[in-house]
């Protein structure tokens, strides 16, 4: 059986890191592509959409907290992954980085290892996400009546609140993190609640949880 490697999009206008990490990341099996500027990353997307992303944030013209902003206002690049790379270890920076959408901000100097460790858990947990949004629920227990459960029925942006939510987001920090207000992500609740028919917030998590740790 013929494993397909994951793609990552490294960014860093830094040609010793590019060079040092695609090699580290490749000899990991990865396929890694590398480039010095956003705005050819940018390009890059609208072509070919990769399993994640590296950006470093210090970068002339377009920087990383730019670029961040730009590639998460199209929904069809949501849920890659992004790990920001930075020398700026303050916490504002992070706080940033954060609210532009990275997933992972990591202060050079860095352990590649745990580079590593990070990639890998950031895509189990994409895969994860992605199974339980295309795969028919499963009821196997007389006593826990659910309907099946196509979950690629849910709108793009139901989407986006459940994973929020199974993060364990608060109503609130879902609202600033979309740009929304508390009410709406308080009707995507409600919707959620009712296409999975679970009663609160906390079953709804459970439910969706249950379905990535059992695959059903």
């Amino acid at each position: 059986m013929i494993m397909i490697r994951k793609q990552i999009m490294l960014i860093d206008d830094d040609i010793f890191l590019l060079n040092s990490v695609s090699k580290y990341l490749t000899s990991q099996n990865f396929s890694v592509s590398v480039f010095n500027n956003a705005q050819s990353a940018l390009d890059q997307l609208n072509e070919k959409s990769p399993d994640l992303i590296i950006v470093d944030i210090m970068m002339s013209n377009i920087d990383g907290y730019q670029f961040l902003i730009i590639m998460r206002s199209n929904k069809l690049f949501y849920d890659i992954p992004v790990i920001c790379l930075t020398a700026k270890g303050m916490t504002k920076d992070r706080i940033k980085g954060y609210d532009s959408g990275c997933n992972v901000y990591l202060t050079k100097p860095f352990d590649p290892n745990e580079l590593l460790s990070i990639i890998r858990n950031l895509l189990k947990y994409k895969d994860e996400m992605q199974s339980i949004f295309s795969i028919p629920y499963k009821n196997k227990h007389k006593d826990f009546q659910k309907p099946n459960l196509v979950l690629i029925d849910l709108t793009v942006k139901e989407k986006i609140v459940l994973e929020l939510l199974v993060k364990g987001l608060k109503n609130r920090e879902i609202a600033e993190k979309l740009n929304i207000s508390i009410r709406s992500v308080e009707k995507y609740v409600s919707k959620l609640l009712s296409k999975t028919s679970t009663r609160n917030r906390t079953e709804l998590a459970q439910f969706m949880m249950k379905r990535i740790n059992k695959g059903e």
